[in-house]
């Protein structure tokens, strides 16, 4: 997961984080069209479908690259899901994709999952009490509260 900061209604990925990323794919022996493919993301509430902020953002990152993926999750599990290539005869396909959230997977490690979250997530809520623009996240610190849409992605 590359370095983020985000907002109710915003995220900004971390340009060297995502340079990281690619590197540290390709020292696994992956190429770079074997990753930066697929961008999963949750939203706070009911709606699974893409805001404006989540369409111009699927159009920068991934718009140059031959097949992407956008995936959504919604608070109470509704998803989204869209094919788009960009090769021979361009598609948008949605999908319809369903999590099955009853069972552990192989490679499923919720600790270091949460681990990953807390050291690359940064969680701005304005609205979170009167202190505007509070940082929030899973830290721990006593003067940092956790926004409820921090509280249900991260637990």
């Amino acid at each position: 997961m590359p370095r983020q900061r985000c907002t109710p209604v915003t995220v900004e990925f971390d340009d060297a984080a995502i340079a990281d990323f690619v590197d540290d794919q390709i020292e696994c022996g992956r190429s770079p069209a074997e990753c930066l493919r697929i961008w999963i993301h949750t939203h706070p509430g009911e709606c699974p479908r893409p805001s404006m902020t989540d369409e111009e953002t699927f159009d920068r990152v991934f718009g140059e690259t031959d097949w992407s993926v956008m995936f959504i999750l919604a608070q109470e599990g509704a998803t989204y899901g869209r094919l788009q290539c960009r090769v021979g005869p361009h598609v948008r396909q949605r999908l319809r994709p369903k999590v099955d959230f009853s069972r552990e997977f192989d490679g499923s490690d919720h600790n270091a999952w949460a681990a990953e979250y807390d050291a690359n997530v940064e969680v701005i809520d304005p609205f979170a009490n009167h202190r505007s623009g509070m940082l929030l996240g899973r830290g721990g610190v006593d003067d940092i509260e956790r926004c409820a849409a921090s509280e249900w992605v991260a637990s």
